[in-house]
């Protein structure tokens, strides 16, 4: 069921309203997962069966874990939930591409050997789900927190409909302790949810499907296109990712305020950022972290020789492009990153930037904006990689970028077709640079107004959602 669509208008109140009307908790908690079932089965029912297993593994495995301190033992039953895991993950999302380049890698050697892909459906959100499960396993293994004994609880907590498709990738320690409280209606927390679904509906609905009726139609004819268009079709793209999966994080939080949840902040104004540590630090943060303290932190960190460092930063970018999908051009976008972040990590400089840009201020000042703006251009760069279909089409793109002429007098009708969107996303930038300080960029715009202003704007920014949205895409992230 996507956010932006009839149906979940219709389950979303009627959840809420039998929800608020049941006082209990464990009733409520059957209610999410009921609902949550649902929201997923929307999809693919049959799918459900890959999360019931998952949550049945990880439940059995936290609860033996709980009952023995024979290392051995934990580290076996620690195995048990990784091979689950990451064995469903591996099979659906990368067994064509193991085997296609296995395939390749033998005919390159002068040997032919056949072998047949699958018609493989990638089950939605399984990226997610995964990790999430598996940073409870990893985090009881540790003793850093006790396993669930209440099923319910924790299935609800793996299948929790607002973020189970596409995160933020909660923490156990964080979240499945929500399901064990009572909970009580607050309406400031929730009317808070509110603005922020509405934010996280105008990021979607408005700037990111706009953007992608023109990064789709540059990117699938960039050979018909000039070098300016070839750009744009690339600046179109890195606002549609971003409104995409930073507006899904909105709705998602947002939602599960509704619910009375807590879930943690997944994007904190990445554009803004003044280099590329401080980058990833404000993007998909719960993946960026997951993969901190699971894999980085583990292999070493940022301790060691120089030539540890490199590694492990190589490891942790890689994996992470990995995690996106199984093409050769998220493993390139990874490690086009992580070249760009090795430079500061190696003179030490990579946390240099923790604070807020112009922190108090209207105005960035020059030497901010340069920095903003030599960060967003290789944020860009590498974006064209993450969007081509494949490693000759991003280069075929580059290469049309630096060699195609600068701009055709056929493309002037297209530019005319692009003003308003031109226009919205000038808008959305101003929005998101005074809002910076803040969760989201309309967190805290306009409390202090009188209601008719405030309202005013609520109202006007539900407008634009009706009269300027564009045709409805699927979140890209679902495909990952």
């Amino acid at each position: 069921m996507l956010f932006n669509s009839i149906d979940f208008a219709v389950f979303l109140p009627l959840v809420f309203f039998l929800y608020w009307a049941i006082k209990d908790r464990k009733l409520q908690n059957i209610l999410l997962l009921f609902a949550s079932y649902v929201f997923y089965g929307w999809w693919d029912w049959r799918f459900l069966s890959l999360i019931i297993f998952s949550t049945l593994v990880d439940y059995s495995v936290g609860i033996a874990l709980q009952k023995t301190q024979n290392n051995r033992s934990r580290k076996g039953l620690l195995l048990v939930s990784i091979l689950v895991n990451l064995g469903f993950l591996g099979f659906f999302k990368y067994y064509n591409f193991f085997l296609d380049n296995f395939v390749a890698a033998f005919t390159f050697f002068g040997h032919e050997i056949s072998a047949s892909s699958l018609n493989i459906i990638l089950p939605v959100g399984i990226s997610f789900y995964t990790f999430q499960t598996l940073s409870y396993t990893i985090d009881v293994y540790r003793g850093k927190l006790n396993s669930s004994q209440n099923f319910i609880a924790f299935a609800s907590f793996v299948s929790f409909f607002p973020q189970l498709v596409a995160g933020p990738i909660e923490r156990a320690t964080h979240l499945l302790p929500q399901f064990t409280k009572d909970r009580l209606f607050d309406y400031h927390f929730a009317t808070d949810g509110l603005r922020q679904i509405l934010w996280g509906l105008f990021k979607k609905v408005v700037i990111a499907d706009n953007c992608a009726r023109f990064a789709n139609m540059i990117f699938n004819n960039h050979t018909e296109y000039s070098s300016a268009m070839l750009i744009l079709g690339a600046l179109f793209f890195t606002f549609q990712i971003y409104g995409d999966f930073s507006g899904y994080s909105d709705i998602a939080i947002g939602t599960a305020r509704l619910f009375g949840f807590d879930l943690m902040r997944n994007f904190a104004f990445p554009y803004f950022s003044r280099d590329i540590a401080e980058f990833w630090r404000r993007w998909h943060i719960s993946l960026s972290t997951w993969f901190r303290d699971y894999l980085y932190i583990p292999l070493g960190g940022s301790r060691g020789s120089n030539w540890l460092k490199i590694r492990n930063v190589f490891i942790i970018f890689i994996v992470s492009g990995f995690w996106h999908g199984a093409n050769w051009t998220f493993i390139v976008w990874g490690a086009l990153n992580a070249l760009y972040f090795l430079p500061q990590m190696l003179i030490g400089n990579n946390r240099n930037h923790l604070d807020i840009v112009a922190e108090g201020s209207i105005y960035p000042g020059l030497k901010n904006i340069t920095k903003i703006l030599v960060t967003f251009v290789l944020t860009v760069f590498a974006w064209i990689f993450f969007r081509a279909e494949s490693l000759s089409h991003a280069f075929s793109y580059l290469q049309g970028i630096f060699t195609h002429s600068i701009f055709l007098g056929t493309e002037i009708s297209l530019v005319a077709q692009m003003i308003p969107i031109l226009g919205l996303l000038v808008f959305f930038i101003m929005i998101e640079w005074l809002g910076r300080e803040n969760e989201y960029a309309i967190e805290k715009m306009g409390l202090n107004w009188p209601p008719y202003l405030r309202y005013a704007m609520y109202y006007s920014y539900i407008i634009i959602i009706f009269f300027f949205g564009g045709s409805q895409q699927e979140f890209i992230y679902f495909q990952f």
